[in-house]
C-alpha cells in the first residue's frame, strides 16, 4: 500500500492556486488517524480514521483553517483517496492501516502547502483554562450511575488539547464544579466577576466553559423475544462549548457537538467512568472522537488570538507581568500597555473597554510564566497601575 494514491481536488480555482506563492511552501507530514468500528461498519471507520489523519496533518502544518471539520472530506473508495481540501494538500501516500479489536488506525503521509507566516500571534502560546463541564440533566446519568462523567470528559478534553501541541495550551481546572447556566441561556447573562476569578486562579487568559445537554439512552437494539441475548442500548451524547477572554470577558467562540453510540453495559451495571472499560467501549470512544474534534476546532479558532497578560506588581520602574517563557516571550520582547475600563449602554449593561496607551515596555528578565519588563528608553509610565493589560507587539525579541 506504499504507493501514491490518486487525489481529486474539488473547487481549486486559479485564484486558489495563486496562494501557492513565495509565502507558502510544501512539506511532508505523517499522521495517524483513529476511529472506532461501530456495528461492524469497517468502511465508515476507515473513512473516519482518514479524516482524523488528514485533519491532524492540516492542523500541524499551520494551514489556515476556520473550521477543521468543514475543511476536509476524506473517503477511501477502491484504494483511491478523494479529497476536497481547498487546495491545501498536494499529494497523499497511504503508509499503513491496522485493525485492533474494534479500533481502526490508518497512517498517511501528506504533502501540504503550509503558510510560512500566518498571523504573528500564532507564534505565541495562549493558556486556556479547561473547566469542569456541567451535566444539565442528571437523570440522564442514571443508567450506569455515571454521575461523574462530566468531570471525566473534561479531563479527557484537557488531554486532547495537550496532545495537539499547538499554541493553545490547556490549564487543568476541572476538579471544581461550576454553574454555567447563565452563560448558555438565551439572555447570555455572563458573570464578568466569575470569568475574572477563573482566569486569575488558573493564570490563563482564556476560559473554556461547557455543558453536557444529552446523555439519554434510547430504545433497545435487540428484540425482546431474543431472550438469550444481552440487552443492548443506543445512548446519545451532546455537549456545548463557549470560550471567553478572561481579560475582556468577551465570548470568542461557541460550538456544539452530538453523537450516538452503543451502550454495551448491562442496564443495572454501575460503570466506572475513569476505567479503560468505559473509554474503550463504543460509547466512550464516541466521546473521545468528539473531544478530539473539539480540540482541533479550539486550536484553529485560537491560533490568531492575541496573547495578553496583566501587570502583577510594580516597583520603581520595573513591572512584573504574568507572561513568560511558556508563552513564547524572549528577552527584548516589546509590549504595549492598555487600561481596562467599562462602558455602560442605555439599558445599563456594562461592556468591556480597553484604552491602549502610548507606553512601550521591553522584557528585561524572563521566567517560566512571568517576566520583568521596563519602560523602553526609560520613558516615564504615567497612569500605569497593577492589573493593566499588556499585549505583545513585536514578533520576535531583539
Amino acid at each position: 500500500m506504499n504507493t501514491f494514491l490518486s487525489s481529486l481536488f474539488a473547487g481549486v480555482t486559479s485564484a486558489a492556486l495563486l496562494t501557492f506563492s513565495a509565502s507558502t511552501y510544501a512539506q511532508w507530514f505523517e499522521s495517524t488517524g483513529h476511529a472506532q468500528i461501530q456495528n461492524g461498519d469497517i468502511s465508515s471507520a476507515k473513512s473516519a480514521a482518514i479524516k482524523d489523519a488528514i485533519t491532524q496533518a492540516l492542523v500541524f502544518s499551520g494551514a489556515r483553517v476556520s473550521s477543521v471539520q468543514t475543511l476536509v472530506d476524506g473517503v477511501l473508495t477502491q484504494d483511491q483517496l478523494k479529497i476536497s481540501s481547498h487546495g491545501e494538500i498536494q499529494k497523499i501516500e497511504l503508509v499503513s492501516e491496522q485493525r485492533q479489536n474494534e479500533q481502526f488506525a490508518i497512517t498517511l503521509r501528506l504533502d501540504v502547502f503550509a503558510q510560512t507566516e500566518q498571523c504573528p500571534q500564532s507564534n505565541f502560546n495562549k493558556f486556556v483554562a479547561v473547566t469542569q463541564s456541567q451535566l444539565v440533566h442528571r437523570e440522564h446519568a442514571l443508567m450506569g450511575q455515571i454521575f461523574d462523567v462530566n468531570k471525566a470528559i473534561s479531563k479527557k478534553l484537557f488531554s486532547a488539547l495537550q496532545s495537539t501541541k499547538m499554541s493553545a495550551l490547556p490549564v487543568a481546572y476541572y476538579n471544581k464544579a461550576i454553574n454555567v447556566d447563565n452563560y448558555f441561556n438565551q439572555q447570555h447573562d455572563y458573570s464578568n466577576a466569575q470569568l475574572e476569578e477563573l482566569s486569575a486562579r488558573s493564570n490563563a487568559q482564556y476560559v473554556l466553559l461547557s455543558q453536557i445537554t444529552n446523555l439519554a439512552p434510547s430504545d433497545k437494539l435487540n428484540n425482546d423475544y431474543a431472550f438469550w441475548q444481552d440487552e443492548t442500548y443506543q445512548r446519545s451524547y451532546a455537549i456545548e462549548f463557549m470560550l471567553f477572554d478572561g481579560t475582556t470577558y468577551e465570548q470568542l467562540w461557541q460550538n456544539s457537538y452530538h453523537t450516538q453510540a452503543v451502550w454495551p453495559f448491562e442496564k443495572t451495571a454501575i460503570v466506572d467512568v475513569n476505567s479503560d472499560r468505559f473509554w474503550q467501549s463504543p460509547f466512550g470512544q464516541s466521546i473521545n472522537d468528539i473531544n478530539q474534534t473539539a480540540s482541533y476546532d479550539i486550536q484553529a479558532a485560537m491560533a490568531c488570538f492575541p496573547t495578553k497578560g496583566k501587570i502583577m506588581h510594580m516597583e520603581n520602574n520595573k513591572l512584573v507581568i504574568n507572561l513568560g517563557k511558556d508563552h513564547g516571550l524572549k528577552k527584548g520582547q516589546l509590549l504595549t500597555i492598555a487600561h481596562h475600563n467599562y462602558l455602560t449602554d442605555a439599558q445599563g449593561n456594562t461592556m468591556p473597554h480597553t484604552i491602549t496607551t502610548l507606553n512601550t515596555l521591553v522584557v528585561e528578565q524572563l521566567y517560566k510564566q512571568s517576566a520583568i519588563a521596563v519602560s523602553l528608553n526609560d520613558n516615564p509610565l504615567p497612569g500605569v497601575q497593577i492589573n493593566d493589560v499588556v499585549e505583545i507587539v513585536s514578533q520576535d525579541g531583539k
